[in-house]
């Protein structure tokens, strides 16, 4: 396992050897949720229980709690890696964004065998 999944939330999975400690923080938001462990399943609890509280607070304050992986990112490229990347979309009679879609799917799927 490479990473803690909880109510569509990821967290990584560090170890600290100084500490000879586990711990981690939730990926792909702004705001710092962390957690620790000594054992893995220490480690899964405090994960879990850092999002609950988190979430608890977010209703407390009547704000909305902030969501990564939403579906959308802004990307950089090169002017001419962007010509080329609509140039083939156009080819392929397909928009850029389901090319560049397409094209991260094949390149996890390269990596991990995992189509999603």
């Amino acid at each position: 396992m490479r990473h803690l999944e909880y109510k569509g939330y990821t967290g990584s999975i560090e170890y600290s050897k100084e500490d000879d400690l586990l711990y981690g923080k939730v990926l792909g938001i702004r705001g710092l949720i962390s957690y620790e462990g000594k054992t893995g399943r220490e480690l899964e609890e405090d994960f879990k229980e850092a999002i609950d509280t988190y979430l608890e607070d977010c209703k407390q304050r009547g704000v909305e709690p902030e969501r990564a992986f939403k579906g959308s990112f802004n990307v950089r490229i090169s002017a001419k890696l962007h010509q080329k990347a609509v140039l083939l979309a156009m080819e392929e009679k397909m928009s850029l964004n389901n090319f560049v879609a397409e094209s991260i799917r094949e390149r996890i799927f390269k990596e991990t065998g995992n189509q999603h």
